[in-house]
């Protein structure tokens, strides 16, 4: 800044204060520069400009973050229910006398499911991964 210079005292918060030190110092830059700086942007007419730009840009990104989770909340959905209406037309009912075999199955095909799930949340591979390379597949990808 070219002009002669006031000298102006304030009092700033303590946490304000370390930050501003640490970023001077990160940055190799006097603690005055950065202030003048910051107040040249706070100050400048485009500032609320560039601000309300950097925001929607940041609001754009979020919406189609959202969409997308929308979309895979709808497919699991969709897949859920088309599995538990399969099911329930193509699976008969039991006869009482094998009742409680069946329910000892269920449970152990429950843990080896759970467990299942367990390693696949966190290894993978994802459904979606799944999906594409099925789709590659039936489009003569030849994946």
């Amino acid at each position: 800044m070219s002009g002669p210079r006031v000298k102006y005292t304030v009092r700033l918060p303590a946490d304000l204060t370390r930050q501003l030190a640490d970023h001077a110092r990160s940055r190799r830059a006097s603690q005055t520069a950065i202030i003048e700086a910051a107040l040249q942007s706070f100050l400048s007419p485009d500032g609320a400009d560039r601000l309300e730009a950097a925001v929607s840009r940041r609001l754009d990104r979020l919406t189609r973050q959202l969409e997308r989770l929308e979309w895979h909340v709808e497919l699991s959905n969709e897949t859920l229910a088309l599995f538990i209406r399969f099911w329930l037309t193509s699976t008969a009912p039991l006869p009482d006398t094998a009742m409680k075999a069946a329910q000892a199955m269920g449970r152990e095909r429950w843990e080896r499911f759970v467990e299942s799930l367990n390693r696949r949340m966190e290894n993978g591979p994802r459904l979606k991964t799944e999906l594409s390379v099925d789709v590659a597949r039936s489009n003569g990808d030849g994946i």
